[in-house]
């Protein structure tokens, strides 16, 4: 209307450049009106030089044991992190269904916390693809033959988490004409909830396979069942328009996945969760409770001493005798860590059979491996020392040396993983030092010792409360601790 007005009592050049001139004003005036653009999170993340990352406090996402920050995903979002080359900020939310609202208010950059990606979720973010296939599986007590099918949970009860995909896939199956009764749980960790299906306290719950698995080494009581959907993916959740920052982590996971950094990480939390021998663990749980007490002091006393997870040396000694201070090998070695002979003596124990000298030797013999393969570092240098025990340090250096020829590091704990057992082979072994080497067995014993660990370790985890604060710059407050 303006310009029609303009024209019309207007003429030649003058014209023109009145028009001109009115245009300008009118862009100004536009832009003088509107609020300045705010910089998105990308921007944003450079300018301060740090990330927070929406999470929750559990075994899967984030803990602290030992002083240090540990999880799935916490390890994830540091190793984003430090590809950003920003700080990470930890916050914990306080429940999971508020995990993407606190996204969408801006009290973080994103969501990492091993979430599902869904419809319902699209609406409210924006998702990066999927990292990890997961699939919803049925938890019941080993003693329950009644639940064999989908179908089979017509009738029964089933505890969920509120808010999680569990709950909505439940309800597209009563939609379905499975006439189950869902029991919401306001904010009970999965976890928890297996828990009390292992004690019997309650009959179903729903849980995905890598939780699922996993959770069957702390409580074997628990099966799990037939899955309820089909396979679906993990991934990290953004504000709708963070295109950027999405763009970079979906290059992130691109990049870990070829460089075999995020195998790493998967198997630092995950490795063998497919395997489970019912009865080793039931027997390993039972003698945790009235074997390891008698011992506990000992070696708590002694892997302080010797700077080392007193859970680690508990586990060995596990491995190795069952916590039975009498137990003898066939091929002579004796005690609750199965010293040799000539180890005790070079060791200076009097009395092979005493708890204390023997754990104190093993303790002992075990540092003295640690510190002579000192180029590597942990967890491969605890692994290689590890095997050294099992198998004897001249079967590792052979291994080692067979590393190098092949071009593999010698001082990781995946390259000799591939050499041992080709020690097994005549082609190998007549060309090394010290012979034939039955190579698969240190690869099982500290596969073993590292399950056994792991359920130890799970009394040592610190889990904060829900309404913690920001964890901010975790590192930093480690390393304060520390000092």
């Amino acid at each position: 209307m303006f310009s029609k007005i303009f024209l019309k009592n207007s003429s030649g050049p003058l014209r023109h450049t009145r028009f001109s001139l009115a245009v300008l004003v009118l862009l100004f005036c536009l832009s003088g009106c509107s609020k300045p653009q705010e910089p998105d999170t990308y921007d944003r993340i450079l300018k301060t030089g740090e990330i927070t990352v929406i999470t929750r406090n559990n075994a899967h996402c984030y803990y602290i044991y030992r002083g240090q920050p540990m999880g799935f995903e916490y390890d994830l979002a540091k190793a984003f992190a430090d590809d950003l080359g920003v700080k990470l900020n930890i916050k914990i939310a306080e429940n999971w269904d508020g995990m993407l609202p606190a996204l969408r208010k801006k009290t973080g950059d994103l969501v990492a916390a091993s979430m599902t990606i869904t419809k319902k979720r699209r609406r409210l973010v924006d998702f990066s693809n999927g990292y990890m296939i997961i699939q919803q599986h049925i938890i019941i007590h080993r003693d329950n033959h009644a639940i064999k099918r989908v179908e089979d949970l017509a009738g029964k009860t089933i505890h969920v988490r509120r808010g999680t995909s569990y709950e909505d896939r439940l309800r597209a199956l009563m939609r379905q004409g499975i006439g189950l009764r869902i029991s919401v749980c306001e904010d009970s960790a999965t976890e928890e909830l297996i828990r009390l299906v292992a004690a019997k306290d309650i009959d179903i719950t729903i849980a995905d396979n890598n939780i699922a698995f996993l959770s069957r080494r702390y409580y074997p009581e628990t099966t799990v069942g037939v899955p309820i959907n089909e396979k679906e993916y993990l991934g990290w959740a953004v504000r709708p328009g963070d295109g950027r920052l999405l763009e970079l982590v979906n290059q992130f996971f691109a990049k870990i996945k070829q460089n075999g950094v995020f195998t790493d990480l998967y198997n630092k939390y995950y490795a063998d969760i497919d395997d489970f021998d019912y009865v080793d663990l039931r027997a390993f749980h039972r003698r945790v409770e009235t074997r390891l007490p008698r011992y506990s002091q000992i070696i708590k006393d002694l892997s302080l001493k010797n700077d080392f997870d007193w859970r680690v040396i508990a586990a060995q000694i596990y491995q190795e005798s069952h916590f039975n201070p009498k137990a003898q090998s066939h091929a002579g070695a004796f005690g609750l860590m199965q010293l040799t002979r000539s180890t005790a003596a070079g060791m200076g124990v009097k009395n092979l059979l005493d708890p204390a000298e023997n754990i104190g030797a093993g303790i002992r013999h075990l540092k003295k491996l640690y510190d002579f393969f000192d180029k590597a570092r942990d967890p491969d240098r605890l692994f290689i020392a590890l095997a050294a025990y099992n198998i004897g340090q001249g079967h590792i250096l052979d291994a080692r040396n067979l590393a190098r020829q092949m071009g593999i590091s010698p001082n990781m704990w995946a390259s000799l993983k591939k050499t041992l057992p080709l020690l097994r082979q005549r082609k190998y072994y007549k060309k090394s030092k010290y012979g034939y080497c039955r190579g698969n067995e240190p690869i099982e014993y500290i596969k073993q010792i590292m399950l056994y660990y792991d359920i130890l370790k799970r009394q040592g985890i610190e889990f904060a409360s829900d309404n913690s604060p920001l964890h901010k710059d975790v590192e930093e407050q480690v390393e304060k601790r520390e000092e």
